[in-house]
């Protein structure tokens, strides 16, 4: 019994610290560096005349719906023209994307016909790069006019190889459930990130808005499922930091529904557990102390471990409960056992399109570790293949 109780009592701390705990000891952290050292000086943006080239790089695979209204939220960005390029990176398209590009006369037109997946698109794409940086977005999302901008006064440091502006997530209309829940959790993700940047670097970039140093890319392969993650965490292995700012941000709409959703959760998860396997050596805390601290608790464990240590810790309650181990364990299992209750109410609710937040974010919270399983099995069938399946957004 002894060694259940053991066994409990990690599993509680492992999800604690995975969820809660960490951004918690963060904050700490954060905040005694700031006595100490004071809060963080930021570079001023640089005027016109000091601002590097820059292109900005759509991978896109069959985007005819969202050509006009990509195109029409990029030439509103506010960067020199001369300094600038757009490059479409058509990957195997075969609606009308290239022929509604082709109005455009700004737009670099990179096609392959074979449906290779966005990683081997990006780096068709890295070599035609005329510019000093590059950043990346995807074609269904819309970025704020001093993103490029902001991203180039980040580049203004020299230990920063790598800029990831901010995910929003939001709803088209009110009561659409996925969208709402997976705005929630950007929001904490958001708040991570911040944090990680200030103590000292964040991990791992978002697709729907980075750039990157094009001289410290390394080679990624073909089937990495997280092309963004993989291309930015290999800049931190190599010494060199990702900055993060909320002040160039990437705004899409929600999945269409939690049926959409998981199909993006389940992929997120294989190419999450993928990466932890090609990106290995960054465990080492004897390497790069802080990078593992930050990288094992703010991605290894929801990744891998966590999600396990959540059924583990139930099914050990219920079997300490069975061999009478005290009122302790009867309690902690009647607040499990009240929390998936929670959940199932929220699963039952978001079905009628209906929604209430505190059992809806239970909800979410399980579905979210539920296709951490469900990527497992994605990953098995996927592992050789970098093809993305697109969500439907609302």
């Amino acid at each position: 019994m002894l060694t259940l109780k053991i066994l409990f009592w990690v599993c509680l701390f492992i999800v604690f610290y995975t969820y809660i705990g960490y951004g918690i000891l963060l904050y700490i952290i954060i905040r005694v560096k700031r006595l100490c050292c004071g809060k963080p000086q930021e570079t001023v943006l640089p005027a016109d005349d000091q601002l590097p080239t820059m292109t900005l790089m759509i991978c896109a695979y069959n985007e005819e719906d969202v050509v006009a209204e990509k195109m029409e939220n990029t030439l509103a960005l506010d960067y020199p023209r001369d300094k600038f390029r757009i490059m479409w990176v058509t990957d195997g398209s075969n609606d009308r994307t290239n022929e509604l590009l082709a109005a455009y006369p700004e737009v670099d037109i990179v096609f392959s016909p074979e449906r290779r997946g966005k990683t081997a698109a990006l780096k068709h794409g890295l070599q035609e790069l005329k510019t000093r940086y590059v950043a990346f977005t995807d074609a269904n999302t819309m970025i704020n006019p001093q993103a490029m901008r902001e991203i180039a006064r980040l580049f203004m440091d020299p230990t920063v190889g790598c800029v990831s502006g901010e995910k929003r997530v939001v709803a088209k209309k009110a009561g659409e459930v996925a969208a709402e829940g997976e705005g929630i959790y950007w929001r904490y993700e958001s708040t991570l990130k911040r944090w990680d940047n200030e103590l000292y670097s964040a991990m791992g970039a978002a697709g729907e808005l980075y750039a990157i140093d094009p001289t410290l890319v390394r080679d990624v392969p073909n089937e990495a499922l997280l092309d963004d993650f993989m291309m930015s965490m290999l800049i931190v292995a190599d010494g060199k930091r990702i900055a993060y700012t909320p002040d160039a941000y990437a705004q899409e709409y929600g999945s269409a529904d939690l049926a959409e959703e998981s199909k993006r959760k389940r992929r997120i998860a294989a190419g999450g557990l993928q990466s932890i396997w090609w990106l290995r050596s960054m465990l080492n805390p004897f390497s790069q102390p802080l990078v593992a601290f930050q990288y094992i608790s703010h991605r290894v464990l929801r990744w891998s471990i966590t999600p396990v240590a959540m059924v583990l810790l139930l099914l050990i309650n219920i079997a300490l409960v069975i061999l009478g181990a005290g009122t302790c364990f009867t309690i902690m299992l009647l607040l499990q056992a009240l929390f998936y209750l929670m959940a199932a109410a929220g699963w039952l609710l978001s079905r009628s399109g209906r929604r209430n937040k505190l059992l809806y974010t239970a909800y979410y919270f399980v579905f979210m570790n539920l296709n951490v399983f469900r990527g497992m099995i994605y990953l098995k069938s996927h592992h050789t293949s970098g093809a993305w399946e697109k969500a439907r957004r609302s």
